[in-house]
């Protein structure tokens, strides 16, 4: 009933299906008018004899009229190229049919027996032709062909029932059904055939819209190439990207384009050796990237595509798409390049170091070959960061790596493992002597003065190698026995090169044991203090003493502080035995003299605890000695830190009337900057100065003299260290040193010498 116009179902909008049915109605107006007019001619011509003119042409001309109607209902609704047609105006346009068929009535019903046999058969036959015809040209309207139908073959039937043609009569009711069903069906076919049409239109439409935002992108474009490889369809987007005029790379051959300059001479990327395979086996390939030589620059593009087949399936080429992606491949090789180069230096990385040191000892595995490694650490490196700040410390290492490099052959590979330490992998040793001749190579060219920031810097290197597979099998093991090796030449002093040897494990089990055991020593009361005494340089009496720590171990005896100090610095307890030096030195000294202080070094980790002033007063009141009998040795590098936590430490613990002394100095890099920040007591000459000065070195003299000076500006006082001899002693106190500490007046002595040393003037706090 909905495909007849009868009625609107509640699902789908039938009034656009019906535009779209009816849609070709208009198409066919014209031939549907002729046929007719065509027709009728015909039948007045075959009535001519029969039936009065008069009334031929008064048929004409209402049939002429009849035909007329549709047409003026097509103007009045606007139904062509319209969008939804109304039920009503279809129920018009059968009524227009169905007045048409009724003018076709009068040539049966009124002509025919005015005729004779012959003539009456004829004129059925015409109305057999128009019924036909009509079916076929009004399958967008199969209401109207219906109507056409029933009312010309019922006129048929009428007439031939009077004529009592039974026959025929049977004959003419089965061609109405069967011409009334076949366009019934014919008017489904057809709605559904538009529909499709329709359909398919407005996919068409959507595919040309995304086809054009897509060709208008930035990144995207199409590419299409014939059975002989070479472009066609050169869209704008792919021009762009190409960066030449479509016109230009139009039948150019697509590896040729991608090829670039490199065409002539053959010397084409993998990526494009890959492209040329799939092409040439006409494969499906899908985000291949490749690399494209421009004439200016060198860019990537990731391309997708299918073959394409015509309708015989022959081949014709590949239709794809492709992106330009320089930038995220660009991105991709510089997170690549920081994962494996350290960004400082530009050198290596560990992750690349251990790399291809396991490519080397998988290379001695199986040609019976021996590699190696050598660790390298600078010496004095630290104190350049402590005095001069990280920044200066970076460009020193930067100019290290750019020695190191120079240094390398082609089968040595060198790289930073992190801070200020290098390594080497070298991938044939011979018979081990090039380890030797590089090393020492290394020492020698990274000890040479660095010129920095305007500053002439001073440091070495320690380097300690191992052999592979001799010294191990494995990157972790071979590491491990270099590193050993490298702590051996550090423990020696620096600026020397040891090889691996065996007991060096045991000289490592030994360390370990020995921290293990240091950080029991505290609870087990295996600290001592010695104290070193400090006189006046005029009148040589006995002004303090510096207390001076030491350590005896049941298993290692006595253990130089050289030794366990680092130890303690690794192993993050210089805050704890600090502190302990600092209660004992106090409770120490409050026994003796009132005009005798202690002097007690305190480190910049101590200074950086944000409870480090509170540790100072608490040492005080416990022991009850007076803040001005004290004395704290610091030296520059706590000044070196981010921040300024050290310098508000150092004035509140001035302002307690504790003293502080500067330690060390002339020794760094950068110390004049610090005495105006803090309001030393006193300052310290390092015993190089003093014994360069008996030795008659100028610039020690000259150092001392300004040190001198420039205290007795300040309001500073100063101390010389090292005084071993009495020429020493003569040529501090001519120089102007204020104080004098060294072995000439005192070596570190025990509590109870300190305490004999002073007799009957000693006080004792403590019973």
């Amino acid at each position: 009933m909905a495909i007849l116009g009868l009625r609107d179902p509640a699902e789908g909008d039938w009034d656009h299906l019906r535009a779209i049915q009816y849609a070709g109605l208009a198409r066919y107006a014209i031939l549907r008018v002729v046929t007719n007019l065509v027709l009728g001619l015909l039948v007045c011509q075959l009535f001519i004899g029969f039936v009065p003119a008069w009334q031929l042409a008064g048929w004409m001309a209402l049939l002429g009229a009849s035909l007329y109607f549709p047409s003026i209902l097509y103007r009045r609704s606007g139904m062509v190229n319209h969008d939804h047609v109304a039920r009503r105006f279809v129920l018009q346009l059968v009524a227009a049919t169905g007045a048409i068929a009724l003018v076709w009535c009068v040539p049966i019903v009124a002509f025919a027996p005015q005729a004779g046999e012959i003539e009456q058969t004829t004129v059925w036959t015409i109305l057999a032709a128009l019924v036909v015809g009509g079916t076929l040209l009004l399958n967008a309207l199969p209401l109207g062909a219906f109507v056409l139908n029933l009312v010309l073959m019922g006129a048929s039937i009428f007439a031939y029932w009077q004529s009592d043609n039974l026959v025929t009569v049977g004959a003419i009711v089965c061609f109405s059904i069967l011409l009334a069903l076949s366009g019934f069906e014919n008017a489904r076919a057809y709605l559904m055939f538009k529909m499709s049409e329709h359909g398919l239109a407005e996919k068409d439409e959507v595919v040309s819209l995304l086809l054009r935002e897509f060709e208008e992108g930035d990144a995207d474009w199409l590419w299409q190439i014939d059975a002989s490889r070479r472009i066609t369809a050169v869209s704008p987007r792919f021009a762009f990207a190409a960066g030449r005029e479509a016109s230009e790379i139009e039948g150019m051959p697509f590896t040729q384009l991608i090829a670039g300059k490199h065409w002539e001479s053959g010397n084409l990327p993998p990526s494009l050796h890959i492209l040329s395979d799939k092409l040439t086996k006409r494969e499906s390939f899908s985000n291949l990237v490749v690399k494209v030589q421009g004439d200016e620059r060198t860019c990537w593009w990731q391309l997708s595509a299918s073959p394409r087949f015509d309708d015989s399936g022959a081949f014709i080429g590949f239709r794809g798409v492709g992106s330009d992606v320089t930038e995220s491949r660009e991105n991709a090789e510089k997170i690549a390049r920081l994962a494996r180069f350290d960004t400082l230096t530009g050198l290596p990385n560990r992750l690349q170091l251990t790399e291809a040191l396991d490519r080397a000892l998988k290379e001695c595995e199986q040609w019976h070959c021996r590699c190696g490694f050598l660790m390298i650490d600078l010496d004095r490196f630290k104190s350049v960061n402590d005095t001069l700040g990280h920044l200066v410390g970076d460009r020193l290492l930067a100019q290290v790596s750019l020695r190191l490099r120079s240094l390398m052959g082609k089968d040595e590979l060198c790289g930073r493992l992190g801070g200020d330490e290098f390594a080497v992998v070298m991938r044939d040793t011979g018979d081990g002597q090039r380890i030797s001749d590089l090393a020492n190579r290394i020492i020698d060219v990274l000890s040479r003065p660095y010129e920095v920031d305007q500053h002439t810097l001073f440091i070495g290197a320690s380097v300690g190698s191992a052999c592979g597979t001799r010294d191990g099998r494995t990157v972790e093991t071979l590491m491990r026995s270099a590193d050993l090796a490298l702590y051996r030449s550090k423990d020696e002093g620096g600026g020397r090169h040891n090889v691996y040897e065996p007991q060096l494990h045991s000289h490592a089990e030994e360390r370990r044991v020995m921290e293990i055991a240091l950080r029991k020593a505290l609870e087990k009361d295996e600290f001592s203090l010695a104290f070193q005494p400090v006189v006046d340089a005029a009148s040589e009496s006995l002004i303090a003493f510096e207390a001076l720590i030491r350590w005896s171990n049941p298993e290692f005896g006595q253990v130089s502080p050289s030794r366990f100090i680092p130890l303690a610095e690794d192993a993050r307890l210089v805050v704890p035995i600090g502190n302990w030096v600092l209660h004992r030195a106090c409770r120490e000294a409050v026994t003796w003299p009132a005009d005798v202080r202690v002097a007690v070094n305190v480190s910049a980790e101590q200074l950086y605890e944000p409870d480090f002033v509170e540790t100072v007063v608490e040492a005080l009141s416990e022991t009850g000695l007076a803040p001005q009998r004290l004395e704290l040795e610091v030296t520059e590098s706590v000044f070196l830190r981010e921040g300024s936590r050290a310098g508000e430490t150092l004035d509140q613990i001035l302002a307690l009337g504790v003293g502080l002394s500067l330690d060390d100095f002339g020794t760094g890099y950068s110390a004049l900057g610090y005495l105006s920040k803090t309001r030393f007591t006193t300052i310290k000459v390092d015993r190089s100065f003093v014994q360069g000065a008996a030795n008659g070195m100028q610039e020690s003299i000259a150092i001392i003299r300004a040190v001198v000076a420039m205290a007795e500006s300040l309001g500073m006082s100063t101390t010389a260290e090292g005084a071993e001899t009495e020429h020493e002693v003569r040529v501090i106190r001519d120089l102007g040193c204020k104080k004098i500490q060294g072995y000439y007046y005192g070596r570190p002595m025990t509590a109870d010498d300190v305490a004999s040393l002073f007799g009957g003037q000693q006080t004792t706090l403590y019973g």
